[in-house]
């Protein structure tokens, strides 16, 4: 039996802005309802041909399936504020560089022609500065490559 001591146990947090071209409405809609669009083939962890949803509101889900019923709940919907922002609640197994709990807030804001999505994300619990930086640099490739390309292109 291992003992976590509060030590071990800390809060780290990250942030990211990433431009769009696009409005808010555009961007909130690729975000919430295009997901098999964008999400890249490195992402989908539980198969390739695993289909990601979201469902934008509190108490919905950012889920991955497959067609044979397996499945991985990303996150939990804390609040959904529509073309504005969704406060996300997930957890990161010890495979994923914790145990950990994951507080991701995405946040639309309006700038000129384009949208400024805001990352923000504190993860709590046996992290280091290393899994930090890897949970940020995935979610800036992901939005990167797959969110702004599929909204730009």
């Amino acid at each position: 039996m291992t003992t976590l001591h509060l030590d071990d146990v800390c809060c780290r947090t990250y942030a990211l802005e990433i431009p769009i071209a696009g409005s808010r409405e555009r961007v909130w809609t690729a975000l919430t309802e295009e997901l098999s669009a964008w999400w890249l083939p490195d992402f989908h962890v539980v198969g390739p041909d695993s289909v990601v949803t979201l469902d934008a509101r509190a108490g919905g889900a950012l889920l991955e399936r497959r067609t044979d019923g397996g499945s991985l709940l990303w996150y939990t919907v804390q609040m959904a504020v529509p073309n504005e922002s969704l406060d996300l609640v997930g957890h990161l197994g010890k495979d994923w560089g914790g145990p950990a709990t994951t507080m991701l807030t995405l946040r639309l804001e309006a700038r000129g022609d384009e949208t400024v999505l805001h990352v923000r994300d504190c993860l709590v619990g046996r992290t280091t500065e290393e899994s930090c930086a890897t949970q940020a640099e995935g979610w800036r490739t992901l939005f990167t490559d797959g969110l702004k390309a599929h909204v730009e292109g």
